[in-house]
């Protein structure tokens, strides 16, 4: 039988879930990998969510030989927790499964809990999709955007970048939009003979999210260095709306002179030119009086959640040791698919 003192952490996106078991020591007890357990994706939404989440729960205690009754705490970071009435909605989920002590949140607060080691800073996520989030000192959180670009300023991630070279292209076809030299690259990249079929067949890509998002972004990023001027504009105004993200979230909360700043999502992660993140910086820079510490996301978002469930049961951030050993575990078993 597994050790009762035991804690959970799970990291649930919209394609997959992640549910760990640790030890309070940091030791490695068991996982699951499974489906979503978002309730946006399901049409009878938290209905879904809660059946899915104590399915896996239940599954994840019982071939250990525990019952809810001997978590001591746990944390989850889910996508669509983005606005109080949600969280509430999944907080009342959490309590019917059974939970007494734990946190839920965006998944963004995972990379803060992950990347830094007193569990304080800023998250700025910028993959598929961007959102910002920020713990302080004193516990404070806020998310900042995460729900589009018309109402929250998301102006980054693949998905939305891939769009705007597009309609780069587009402009200087169409729309008296300077020349770019981003056209050739991309009619080449979809397969486009003929600029009259270009706006169809973009469009059939983003119906059905198909477009290339990666290679568009190659494209945006490589123009971009070589000071093709569409191409630096659309990186610019990337970096300015995830500036404003950040230091809005910054200045919002009770931060002291220094604040983490984490950069986590394949876009920061993955990114083959150093220009969005400098001019991000110079922005941040213009808006807040903190000194910032940059890194990226080096550790699975998934060891925020446990690290933050075992903050839960100390009431500080864990000691370096096991901090040590649930990232070495998270890190194992998520880079060889177990």
């Amino acid at each position: 039988m597994a050790n009762p003192n035991c804690v959970i952490g799970v990291d649930g996106g919209n394609s997959k879930t992640d549910y760990f078991l640790f030890d309070i020591k940091g030791n490695f007890i068991d996982h699951i990998r499974a489906g979503t357990c978002s309730h946006e994706r399901f049409p009878d939404g938290y209905v879904s969510a809660h059946r899915v989440m104590n399915e896996n729960i239940s599954e994840l205690l019982g071939r250990n030989g525990l019952a809810i009754e001997d978590v001591k705490a746990a944390a989850f970071g889910l996508a669509g927790a983005d606005v109080p009435s949600q969280k509430k909605r999944l907080s009342e989920i959490l309590e019917r499964i059974g939970f007494n002590l734990y946190a839920v949140d965006n998944d963004s607060f995972l990379g803060i809990k992950a990347g830094c080691p007193t569990g304080s800073g800023i998250c700025s996520i910028n993959g598929s999709g961007t959102v910002t989030g920020g713990i302080s000192p004193s516990g404070r959180r806020l998310q900042v955007g995460g729900v589009g670009s018309e109402l929250s300023g998301d102006e980054a991630g693949g998905y939305f970048l891939a769009r705007k070279v597009l309609r780069a292209v587009y402009d200087s076809f169409y729309r008296l939009g300077p020349k770019t030299g981003m056209t050739g690259s991309v009619m080449t990249l979809l397969g486009i003979q003929d600029q009259e079929i270009f706006l169809e067949t973009a469009l059939d890509g983003v119906v059905n999210r198909t477009l290339p998002n990666t290679e568009l972004m190659r494209i945006l990023f490589a123009a971009a260095d070589a000071g093709d001027g569409a191409a630096l504009e659309i990186v610019d105004r990337s970096a300015e709306q995830l500036a404003r993200s950040t230091a809005g979230c910054m200045n919002s909360l009770d931060f002291g002179e220094e604040v983490d700043i984490v950069l986590a999502g394949s876009v920061w992660v993955k990114a083959e030119t150093p220009l969005l993140l400098d001019r991000y910086k110079k922005y941040v820079a213009q808006w807040t009086t903190h000194s910032c510490r940059y890194s990226i996301l080096d550790v699975p978002p998934a060891a925020g959640a446990i690290l933050w469930a075992l903050e839960l049961t100390r009431g500080h951030a864990p000691e370096p040791e096991p901090r040590r050993k649930v990232i070495h575990e998270l890190h194992q078993r998520i880079n060889n698919g177990r």
